[in-house]
Protein backbone atom coordinates (compact mmCIF):
# COMPACT_ATOMS: atom_id res chain seq x y z
CA UNK A 1 0.00 0.00 0.00
CA UNK A 2 2.87 2.61 0.92
CA UNK A 3 4.48 1.87 -2.31
CA UNK A 4 1.39 2.13 -4.65
CA UNK A 5 0.68 5.73 -2.33
CA UNK A 6 3.93 6.60 -3.35
CA UNK A 7 4.10 5.69 -6.83
CA UNK A 8 0.55 7.66 -7.42
CA UNK A 9 2.23 11.23 -5.10
CA UNK A 10 4.81 11.58 -7.77
CA UNK A 11 2.74 10.76 -10.74
CA UNK A 12 0.50 13.34 -9.38
CA UNK A 13 3.14 15.58 -8.69
CA UNK A 14 2.86 17.87 -11.57
CA UNK A 15 0.05 19.16 -10.80
CA UNK A 16 0.46 19.24 -7.30
CA UNK A 17 3.21 21.42 -8.00
CA UNK A 18 1.47 23.81 -10.20
CA UNK A 19 -1.27 24.23 -8.01
CA UNK A 20 0.99 24.95 -4.88
CA UNK A 21 2.99 27.55 -7.19
CA UNK A 22 0.05 29.76 -7.51
CA UNK A 23 -1.20 29.54 -3.90
CA UNK A 24 2.11 30.26 -2.85
CA UNK A 25 2.22 32.92 -5.92
CA UNK A 26 -0.58 35.19 -4.46
CA UNK A 27 1.10 35.62 -0.63
CA UNK A 28 0.96 39.47 -0.32
CA UNK A 29 4.99 39.15 -0.16
CA UNK A 30 5.01 38.49 -3.77
CA UNK A 31 5.09 40.43 -6.16
CA UNK A 32 5.35 38.49 -9.65
CA UNK A 33 5.00 35.19 -10.48
CA UNK A 34 8.55 34.74 -12.23
CA UNK A 35 10.31 33.27 -9.65
CA UNK A 36 7.34 31.09 -8.93
CA UNK A 37 7.36 29.61 -12.31
CA UNK A 38 11.05 29.82 -12.22
CA UNK A 39 10.59 27.64 -8.81
CA UNK A 40 8.08 25.32 -10.30
CA UNK A 41 10.51 24.48 -13.75
CA UNK A 42 13.44 23.78 -10.89
CA UNK A 43 10.43 21.59 -8.64
CA UNK A 44 9.15 19.61 -11.72
CA UNK A 45 12.81 18.24 -12.28
CA UNK A 46 13.83 18.21 -8.27
CA UNK A 47 10.32 16.71 -7.62
CA UNK A 48 10.45 13.02 -8.07
CA UNK A 49 13.68 12.89 -5.88
CA UNK A 50 12.29 15.06 -2.82
CA UNK A 51 8.95 12.73 -2.95
CA UNK A 52 11.02 10.08 -2.31
CA UNK A 53 12.72 12.09 0.26
CA UNK A 54 9.72 12.76 2.07
CA UNK A 55 7.54 9.39 0.91
CA UNK A 56 4.57 8.52 2.84
CA UNK A 57 4.74 11.23 5.22
CA UNK A 58 3.08 14.31 3.09
CA UNK A 59 0.72 14.72 0.99
CA UNK A 60 0.84 15.39 -2.79
CA UNK A 61 0.45 19.33 -1.97
CA UNK A 62 2.97 19.59 0.70
CA UNK A 63 5.61 18.04 -1.84
CA UNK A 64 4.39 20.20 -4.90
CA UNK A 65 4.60 23.23 -2.83
CA UNK A 66 8.08 22.69 -1.18
CA UNK A 67 9.52 21.22 -5.47
CA UNK A 68 7.87 24.77 -6.63
CA UNK A 69 9.48 27.05 -4.62
CA UNK A 70 12.96 25.68 -5.19
CA UNK A 71 15.24 27.34 -7.03
CA UNK A 72 18.87 24.74 -6.66
CA UNK A 73 22.68 25.66 -7.05
CA UNK A 74 24.50 27.74 -4.52
CA UNK A 75 21.51 30.12 -3.80
CA UNK A 76 19.40 27.07 -2.89
CA UNK A 77 21.70 25.71 -0.43
CA UNK A 78 22.43 28.74 1.10
CA UNK A 79 18.12 28.37 2.12
CA UNK A 80 18.61 24.83 2.67
CA UNK A 81 21.08 25.64 5.76
CA UNK A 82 18.61 28.46 7.38
CA UNK A 83 15.75 26.05 6.74
CA UNK A 84 17.75 23.91 8.67
CA UNK A 85 18.36 26.15 11.95
CA UNK A 86 14.61 27.11 11.59
CA UNK A 87 13.77 22.99 11.12
CA UNK A 88 16.09 22.72 14.41
CA UNK A 89 14.23 25.74 16.26
CA UNK A 90 11.14 24.30 15.78
CA UNK A 91 11.62 20.58 16.94
CA UNK A 92 13.21 22.06 19.99
CA UNK A 93 10.56 24.54 21.10
CA UNK A 94 7.37 23.17 19.40
CA UNK A 95 5.64 20.02 21.50
CA UNK A 96 3.35 17.48 19.42
CA UNK A 97 4.98 18.54 16.11
CA UNK A 98 6.75 16.24 13.19
CA UNK A 99 9.63 18.30 11.08
CA UNK A 100 10.11 17.43 7.88
CA UNK A 101 12.89 19.07 6.58
CA UNK A 102 13.59 18.51 2.58
CA UNK A 103 16.33 21.15 0.68
CA UNK A 104 14.90 24.23 0.78
CA UNK A 105 11.84 23.86 2.82
CA UNK A 106 9.84 22.82 5.83
CA UNK A 107 6.71 20.70 6.64
CA UNK A 108 5.60 20.97 10.22
CA UNK A 109 2.87 18.17 10.57
CA UNK A 110 0.25 17.75 13.42
CA UNK A 111 -2.33 15.10 13.77
CA UNK A 112 -5.88 16.95 14.29
CA UNK A 113 -6.28 14.81 17.31
CA UNK A 114 -3.47 17.25 19.05
CA UNK A 115 -5.50 20.38 17.85
CA UNK A 116 -9.08 19.29 17.71
CA UNK A 117 -11.61 17.71 18.96
CA UNK A 118 -13.54 15.11 17.32
CA UNK A 119 -15.37 17.01 14.65
CA UNK A 120 -14.43 20.29 15.77
CA UNK A 121 -12.76 23.44 14.41
CA UNK A 122 -11.32 24.88 17.40
CA UNK A 123 -8.02 24.71 18.47
CA UNK A 124 -7.57 23.14 21.95
CA UNK A 125 -5.69 25.28 24.75
CA UNK A 126 -2.41 22.70 24.25
CA UNK A 127 -2.65 22.95 20.45
CA UNK A 128 -2.90 26.79 20.91
CA UNK A 129 0.39 26.86 22.93
CA UNK A 130 2.08 24.64 20.17
CA UNK A 131 0.79 27.08 17.40
CA UNK A 132 2.17 30.09 19.49
CA UNK A 133 5.86 28.52 19.62
CA UNK A 134 5.70 28.03 15.78
CA UNK A 135 4.42 31.15 15.54
CA UNK A 136 7.32 32.43 17.24
CA UNK A 137 9.80 30.76 15.12
CA UNK A 138 8.14 31.98 12.17
CA UNK A 139 8.94 35.66 13.20
CA UNK A 140 12.46 35.35 13.97
CA UNK A 141 12.53 33.77 10.58
CA UNK A 142 10.14 36.44 8.53
CA UNK A 143 11.41 35.93 5.16
CA UNK A 144 9.31 33.19 4.62
CA UNK A 145 5.58 32.09 2.71
CA UNK A 146 3.24 30.01 4.57
CA UNK A 147 0.68 27.18 2.86
CA UNK A 148 -1.35 25.82 5.83
CA UNK A 149 -2.82 21.92 4.62
CA UNK A 150 -6.06 20.38 6.24
CA UNK A 151 -6.68 16.76 5.85
CA UNK A 152 -9.48 14.32 6.84
CA UNK A 153 -10.11 10.67 6.67
CA UNK A 154 -12.46 9.14 4.42
CA UNK A 155 -15.45 8.64 6.83
CA UNK A 156 -18.23 10.71 5.80
CA UNK A 157 -19.01 12.63 2.39
CA UNK A 158 -16.31 14.13 0.49
CA UNK A 159 -18.13 17.89 0.52
CA UNK A 160 -18.12 17.51 4.08
CA UNK A 161 -14.52 16.79 4.54
CA UNK A 162 -13.83 19.36 2.51
CA UNK A 163 -14.91 21.84 4.13
CA UNK A 164 -13.65 20.33 7.23
CA UNK A 165 -10.24 20.71 6.28
CA UNK A 166 -10.59 23.91 4.75
CA UNK A 167 -11.99 25.42 8.28
CA UNK A 168 -9.64 23.45 10.12
CA UNK A 169 -6.59 25.57 8.03
CA UNK A 170 -8.25 28.56 8.02
CA UNK A 171 -8.71 27.88 12.11
CA UNK A 172 -5.24 27.30 12.45
CA UNK A 173 -3.77 30.37 10.07
CA UNK A 174 -6.41 32.74 12.45
CA UNK A 175 -5.01 32.10 15.28
CA UNK A 176 -1.59 32.23 14.10
CA UNK A 177 -2.71 35.81 13.09
CA UNK A 178 -4.06 36.62 16.59
CA UNK A 179 -0.32 35.62 17.96
CA UNK A 180 1.06 37.76 15.84
CA UNK A 181 2.13 35.85 12.52
CA UNK A 182 1.28 38.65 9.25
CA UNK A 183 -1.22 37.40 7.59
CA UNK A 184 -0.13 38.35 4.03
CA UNK A 185 2.60 35.40 4.70
CA UNK A 186 0.07 32.57 4.78
CA UNK A 187 -2.47 30.77 2.63
CA UNK A 188 -4.47 27.79 3.62
CA UNK A 189 -5.94 24.84 1.97
CA UNK A 190 -8.40 21.55 2.44
CA UNK A 191 -7.56 18.75 0.67
CA UNK A 192 -10.66 16.39 2.30
CA UNK A 193 -9.63 12.70 2.05
CA UNK A 194 -7.60 13.18 -1.36
CA UNK A 195 -4.07 12.94 -0.40
CA UNK A 196 -3.81 10.27 2.24
CA UNK A 197 -0.52 9.30 3.76
CA UNK A 198 -1.91 5.53 5.32
CA UNK A 199 -4.54 3.25 4.94
CA UNK A 200 -7.99 4.92 5.40
CA UNK A 201 -9.15 1.08 5.74
CA UNK A 202 -7.91 0.70 9.57
CA UNK A 203 -8.08 3.22 12.73
CA UNK A 204 -4.53 3.80 12.61
CA UNK A 205 -3.99 4.72 9.18
CA UNK A 206 -7.35 6.78 9.68
CA UNK A 207 -5.68 8.66 12.24
CA UNK A 208 -2.68 9.38 10.37
CA UNK A 209 -5.03 10.82 7.85
CA UNK A 210 -6.31 13.33 10.04
CA UNK A 211 -3.81 15.74 10.07
CA UNK A 212 -2.57 19.76 9.44
CA UNK A 213 0.57 20.34 7.58
CA UNK A 214 2.74 23.61 7.07
CA UNK A 215 4.47 24.24 4.76
CA UNK A 216 7.52 27.44 4.89
CA UNK A 217 9.26 28.18 2.03
CA UNK A 218 11.51 31.15 1.24
CA UNK A 219 9.58 34.21 0.18
CA UNK A 220 11.52 36.64 -2.70
CA UNK A 221 13.13 38.23 -0.39
CA UNK A 222 15.70 35.76 1.00
CA UNK A 223 15.50 34.24 -2.34
CA UNK A 224 16.68 37.55 -3.86
CA UNK A 225 19.58 37.50 -0.92
CA UNK A 226 20.22 34.33 -1.13
CA UNK A 227 21.10 35.02 -5.50
CA UNK A 228 23.01 37.87 -4.26
CA UNK A 229 25.02 36.03 -2.04
CA UNK A 230 25.88 33.13 -3.86
CA UNK A 231 26.55 35.42 -6.89
CA UNK A 232 24.19 34.64 -9.36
Amino acid sequence: MNIMMTNRRLALLGLSVATSAMLLGSCGTIQSMSNTQKGAATGAVAGGALGALIGNKAGNTAVGALAGAAIGGVAGGLIGRKMDKQAAEIERTVAGAEVIKADEGIIVKFDSGILFDFDKTDLKPAAQDNIAKLVESMNNNPDTDILVIGHTDNKGTDNYNQGLSERRARSVKSYAVSQGLAGRRVKTEGRSFHEPIADNDTDAGRAQNRRVEIVIVANDKMIEEAKNQAGT
